[in-house]
């Protein structure tokens, strides 16, 4: 747990401390798995708080209008918080062994370099320039449709959402949902209740899973069941800027 107090703590010494290998089997095991609180409160209603803050967003999203579900989010612009920089740059070294081996045991090819640096200047030269750190606001009756966050043809495997309320206080419903279609089989859904600070990685499109053949591509999309009463916040880290 992160300590109570408001000292500046670098995201990649949180990170260090969480159990990796227990997180790359959860993923290779249903598509997603929970960090440990990785946010202390007071951070978790600062990121929440900026919502309010409509110069730092490059755009905003009415989910019912695209027929997306029921709510609201919006991208960050550029430069972006501090925090929500460099939670960024820190997820991607941990995740990038895990997309690397999910790529070898699918025998597709793994261009993501070793920063999230030269992997987003790959997006850029790709005509995929726009700012993917979304932060995302649902009342009661909202909810949010079974998707894929692609934006492009480069492609980062996994993405991280994180909670920055208090499910079963700040807010009821609202559970994360993960469906996956499995080869030859019928769709495995998982539900997770997010709790305040804590990180869910999860599957961006597909991931490996073994079959009679060998390992096959898994289609996985990803929603939020209806929040019933509160309100909910997430803040969402896509590793690969949109076209």
């Amino acid at each position: 747990m992160i300590s109570s107090t408001s000292t500046p703590v670098d995201p990649r010494n949180r990170l260090a401390t969480v159990d990796w290998d227990e997180i790359t089997a959860q993923l290779d095991g249903v598509g997603c798995a929970v960090t440990p609180q990785l946010l202390r409160p007071d951070e978790c209603a600062g990121i929440a708080g900026l919502y309010d803050e409509v110069e730092r967003f490059r755009s905003t999203v009415d989910m019912a209008r695209f027929r997306f579900g029921s709510g609201q989010y919006r991208y960050f612009d550029r430069p972006y918080p501090d925090l929500v920089a460099e939670l960024r740059a820190a997820f991607y070294p941990r995740l990038l062994p895990i997309a690397r081996d999910w790529a070898a045991r699918l025998g597709q090819p793994a261009p993501w370099p070793d920063s999230l640096d030269e992997w987003l200047d790959m997006c850029h030269a790709a005509g995929q320039r726009r700012s993917t750190p979304i932060l995302l606001r649902y009342r009661a009756g909202d909810w949010n449709a079974l998707h894929r966050d692609l934006y492009g043809d480069l492609v980062f495997p996994m993405q991280v959402v994180i909670g920055l309320d208090r499910p079963g206080l700040d807010y009821t419903g609202g559970e994360f949902l993960l469906v996956e279609q499995r080869p030859r089989a019928q769709s495995r859904g998982t539900v997770t209740m997010l709790p305040q600070g804590h990180g869910l990685v999860f599957t961006t499109r597909d991931r490996p899973v073994r079959s009679s053949r060998g390992w096959s591509a898994s289609p996985v999309r990803h929603g939020v069941s209806t929040v019933r009463s509160g309100l909910r916040h997430t803040l969402g880290l896509v590793l690969h800027d949109a076209a």
